[in-house]
């Protein structure tokens, strides 16, 4: 069963330290761009996975043609992917000892998951770290209710 509680994505967002971004883009107006910039301000190692940039580097880190290329353990597979290379991407994940399938917002592989999840990995689906990891811990404004714009008070001059 993939998780979906706020308790197992703050656990993993704690405990993972090594990311694999599979389809990371070296385009800085990409989702896969910002991310791995996000999470690399917040202390992860983000190592892109990209075969047409294998070699090239982005925001500090070689990409690499593979998972299997990746000379460090990796504790976190965070696929941007079609939900169609789900399979294959869980099949590498486990391959090198991955301890988490992450698959962004929008895909949900069900095959995949079960693969992952019987070979002992946890698997999120159809969520962003970036995002859960503003969620959880709490650096969302709230559309402005905390950071102090909006206010009830009576503005005072």
């Amino acid at each position: 069963m993939p998780v979906t509680d706020d308790a197992g994505l703050r656990a993993i967002l704690t405990s993972m330290k090594t990311i694999a971004m599979v389809g990371a883009s070296t385009n800085w107006n990409r989702p896969s761009y910002f991310v791995m910039k996000y999470l690399q301000g917040k202390g992860f190692r983000v190592l892109p996975v990209n075969p047409g940039a294998a070699g090239q580097e982005l925001l500090g880190e070689t990409i690499y043609a593979t998972l299997a290329d990746i000379p460090v353990p990796v504790d976190m597979v965070d696929m941007f992917r079609k939900a169609d290379a789900a399979p294959e991407v869980a099949t590498d994940a486990i391959a090198i000892g991955a301890k988490v399938l992450w698959m962004q917002l929008g895909i949900e592989h069900a095959e995949a998951a079960a693969t992952a999840e019987d070979a002992g990995l946890q698997v999120v689906m159809n969520r962003c770290p970036k995002i859960e990891y503003a969620r959880l811990f709490g650096e969302l404004g709230w559309g402005g209710v905390n950071t102090g714009i909006l206010s009830s008070r009576r503005k005072t001059l």
